[in-house]
């Protein structure tokens, strides 16, 4: 790569990772205050409201920021290479088409909320599971057209915006936490209902925060269908068998979630499965959706703030790269993305993994959220710490297929991923519970980046193997030594003082984890952490 290239990718990481670091922290912000308003097995309400915000929050990982900004950018960038009006009639043609049709899939998605609301009401927790999508469905339409604007700002090089804008999503949420829905009423329901229309709001406001932006990059609203048709079909045409490839985790964990709502005992305190004839017990109790719910949101800290940067910031390079014929120079930088992955990714999920019990404590063991409720979601955080490097990895290598032309072999390794987990989930929901679901999509995972990787350099691509092996070895050696000391400072942390015992027993293990990681690597001459410390504008 490039010294100009690789300084403004890193610039665009620091960027991107520092907004999403700051969307992460509000976003675990906005977690510690929903567990302490609503629990996590209370009369299921938990449970719905997550299954609903799931569903609009897919579509917007599928389409918005997942299949239709890979399949987009591509073809942006090199519109935007050699004719810029050309670019802005592509983007323009793009919106309105998505805008309507996401307004029909959210017209539709109304309709089967109603149908389900009048026949199938009478099931225990579906009035208020459909009651809450009717009311956060609309999001979809607006936090997808969001995730179309910055993809077209990530084609301009401009990363700021983008990064930020998620974060008002919780502050919203958090408003609604803080200052309304207690107000409002003493009744979960009730407040679920008032959470459920600050997403919406976000989702209006995250729109509205980036389109001044991309007018003052250049963007003129330029409709012209004759003109663009070409390059949106192409779009089109290679959209479809990304959405499995770029989306995989997502659509195993939100399975995941539908299958333990399924599989929870109700609160009527029945013990045998009725749709399964009576005669095998639920495996799963009140809450487990939730637990699901808090588990992924703690390993989803690092994958945002070190594989989706990565792979946000990495993509324009690849599909420059891939566009000008320079296909070694797409291998280098592909090549450099899994290696900072790994270097970071590996010792974030041993971290987690290492400290998930008081963690879980510290942070949700409040309010309605009992003891018990932390000890089943500390131990979600330790089975998803297995599989961050493997979560951080996927959205870069499948990056890596896309931008050579390859969107057949993500779809089939995705769909041997999914058939994985599902068959995991029914061999491991029954002996390990809840813990068993989030265990069986952590190796699905693996299996994925695994298969990803080693079919990578059969389609045209050319990785850094003994680059990575590299990485690999000098990142576990630093991460074992890491263990030992925060295992070590865990265990010297002070025993007896309530909330600051849970503090002091995560914070202790950080920082002396975080030191030894770094003086080992440091020690072991890892160029990982010298590139990531470089000063701007230096190779």
């Amino acid at each position: 790569m490039a010294s100009a290239e690789r300084s403004q990718l890193f610039a665009g990481l620091r960027v991107t990772s520092f907004g999403t670091l700051a969307s992460r922290v509000l976003g675990m912000l906005r977690d510690v205050a929903t567990a302490a308003l609503l629990g996590l097995s209370g009369d299921g309400v938990m449970d719905a409201f997550v299954i609903a915000f799931r569903i609009p929050n897919l579509f917007r990982r599928l389409f918005g920021e997942g299949a239709l900004a890979a399949s987009y950018l591509p073809v942006l960038s090199t519109k935007l290479e050699h004719d810029r009006r050309a670019a802005w009639q592509l983007a323009s043609v793009t919106l309105v088409w998505l805008a309507m049709i996401l307004a029909a899939v959210v017209l539709a998605a109304e309709g089967v909320c109603a149908g389900v609301w009048l026949f199938y009401g009478d099931v225990p927790g579906m009035k208020l599971l459909v009651g809450l999508s009717a009311v956060m469905l609309p999001y979809l339409f607006f936090i997808c057209l969001a995730a179309q604007v910055s993809g077209t700002l990530h084609a301009l090089a401009h990363f700021s915006t983008p990064a930020l804008a998620p974060t008002l999503l919780n502050i919203c949420w958090l408003a609604a936490i803080w200052l309304f829905a207690p107000r409002w009423s003493d009744d979960k329901h009730v407040q679920a209902y008032v959470l459920a229309l600050a997403v919406l709001v976000a989702g209006v406001l995250q729109l509205a925060a980036q389109l001044p932006v991309l007018r003052r990059l250049g963007f003129r609203f330029d409709y012209n269908w004759p003109a663009s048709r070409e390059a949106v079909g192409q779009i089109v045409r290679s959209m479809g068998p990304m959405v499995v490839g770029l989306a995989v985790t997502q659509i195993n964990s939100f399975f995941d979630s539908i299958l333990a709502w399924g599989l929870a005992a109700p609160a009527d305190g029945a013990a045998q499965i009725a749709w399964l004839g009576g005669a095998i017990e639920y495996p799963l109790k009140q809450g487990a959706a939730a637990a699901i719910y808090y588990g992924e949101r703690l390993y989803q800290f690092p994958l945002g703030l070190l594989g989706m940067a990565v792979a946000t910031v990495i993509f324009p390079a690849l599909s420059r790269h891939a566009a000008r014929g320079q296909f070694d120079r797409l291998g280098e930088d592909l090549t450099l993305g899994v290696r900072l992955v790994l270097f970071l990714a590996v010792p974030a999920g041993a971290g987690l993994m290492l400290i998930s019990e008081p963690l879980a404590r510290l942070l949700f063991q409040h309010g309605a959220f009992t003891a018990q409720d932390a000890a089943r979601v500390a131990r979600m955080i330790a089975c998803y710490g297995l599989g961050v490097w493997a979560f951080c990895a996927a959205p870069v290598v499948v990056r890596g297929y896309y931008a050579l032309g390859d969107r057949t072999t993500p779809l089939r390794v995705g769909m041997v991923s999914m058939l994985v987990n599902l068959a995991l989930n029914l061999a491991l929901v029954w002996p390990l519970a809840e813990a068993g679901l989030a265990l069986a999509t952590s190796l699905s995972a693996m299996l994925q980046v695994a298969l990803l990787l080693s079919r990578f350099s059969r389609h045209g691509g050319c990785l850094g193997w003994a680059e990575i092996g590299r990485t690999t070895i000098l990142t576990l050696a630093a991460t074992a030594c890491m263990l030992a000391a925060g295992y070590a400072a865990m265990a010297w942390a002070p025993h007896d003082f309530g909330l600051g015992k849970e503090f002091a027993r995560v914070a202790a293990p950080i920082v002396a984890g975080s030191a030894a990681f770094l003086a080992v690597s440091r020690l072991l001459k890892a160029e990982e952490l010298r590139l990531l410390l470089v000063s701007r504008g230096r190779r």
